[in-house]
């Protein structure tokens, strides 16, 4: 398959709860029954198998550049990010590349 992978892990805040990070997974959850050109999405919580970890994993693949590129800017996308990862975030490292 050649399409476009984004990888985003986080590290959060301290005294932020596992409610709360089942929170984000559900809501980025929601976003493929919203943003059609997610291809396939994986999120989930570290388990904590090795330490220094990063918490929480969102992997999501798409056929093309610009279709990551819709999912990135559409506002449910960014509404998610604003009120449920930004108040949480310690850390966070990325990448995208061509699959």
């Amino acid at each position: 398959m050649s399409g476009f992978r984004h990888v985003v892990m986080f590290r959060w805040a301290e005294g932020t709860t596992i409610g709360q990070q089942e929170e984000v997974a559900a809501r980025l959850r929601e976003l493929t029954g919203v943003i059609p050109e997610i291809g396939g999405y994986s999120v989930g919580l570290d388990a904590g198998v090795n330490p220094g970890s990063y918490e929480f994993v969102v992997v999501a693949d798409f056929a093309s550049k610009d279709d990551y590129l819709v999912y990135r800017d559409h506002p449910k996308h960014r509404a998610v990010i604003d009120e449920f990862i930004t108040p949480i975030v310690a850390e966070r490292a990325a990448i995208q590349y061509e699959t």
